[in-house]
């Protein structure tokens, strides 16, 4: 199975591609179009995101709100299905109740708009779990710790912290 963006008979012409592979992969030709061009589509794969992200990061959430869900449907996902699922990875680990609401778009994707660079997922979860600890003034357990705001065990966090670096507790107390 190939898959491209891509014509390859024009790739072809350019000297980008070579014509005996082109004939080697080209049995059976499915074209898809961009997720921009089947808007209906989009609540079907943040559901099945949102699920996916939730289980691999033990969360409990339930889904997006419908003003959530209208923005992304008319949002023109220029980096189509991938930029979809990056937008709902970061909204599942951002988010604190059992649904989603309020993505911010251009954050979402990294501010490429006005910054034109996005964000790797562990510098996000690093500044999730700095603001977080900011919020509970470096408390990590109990019921009012970052831990449970986070909806991870504290050991969890210990070592995640420990792996971004996230180290002296006293800059956040009140």
């Amino acid at each position: 199975v190939c898959a491209t963006n891509r014509d390859l008979l024009a790739e072809i012409e350019a000297g980008r591609f070579r014509e005996e592979l082109y004939y080697r992969i080209h049995v059976v030709t499915v074209q898809i179009p961009p997720l921009r061009e089947r808007r209906e589509d989009v609540p079907l794969l943040v559901r099945y995101f949102i699920e996916k992200y939730t289980q691999r990061m033990n969360k409990k959430i339930e889904g997006v709100d419908k003003k959530t869900m209208e923005q992304l449907v008319m949002y023109a996902l220029p980096g189509n299905v991938r930029e979809l699922a990056a937008v709902i990875e970061r909204a599942v680990i951002l988010s604190d109740g059992p649904t989603v609401k309020g993505i911010h778009l251009d954050e979402a994707t990294g501010n490429r708009i006005s910054k034109n660079r996005s964000l790797s997922l562990e510098e996000i979860e690093r500044r999730h779990i700095l603001a977080v600890l900011k919020e509970v003034g470096g408390v990590i357990e109990g019921a009012g710790g970052a831990a449970v705001r986070l909806g991870i065990n504290a050991s969890t966090l210990r070592s995640r912290m420990k792996k971004l670096g996230i180290r002296r507790l006293q800059e956040f107390a009140n």
